[in-house]
């Protein structure tokens, strides 16, 4: 017996949704790049303990910000 047409219509994720979902795996790629990036380039200015994970972490939150957020923008433009 089919269903009728109209009763149960399903919706796709809305572009504020995929805006959010884009920035979310931008952050992520942008944390992972800059856990490379910026972890090299501290241990090649010889950052060592407390110093190396301070210019990391904020590498890594820098890069996953800036990241995400051109992510969004561009999920934003398509939508």
């Amino acid at each position: 017996m089919p269903l009728p047409s109209g009763s149960f219509s399903q919706q796709g994720p809305t572009c504020f949704d995929k805006m959010k979902t884009g920035f979310i795996i931008g952050f992520c790629v942008g944390m992972a790049s800059g856990a490379l990036f910026g972890g090299f380039s501290a241990l090649r200015y010889g950052l060592r303990g407390r110093e190396l994970i301070n210019n990391v972490g904020k590498v890594m939150v820098q890069g996953g910000g800036t990241f995400g957020t051109f992510m969004a923008i561009g999920t934003g433009i398509r939508c």
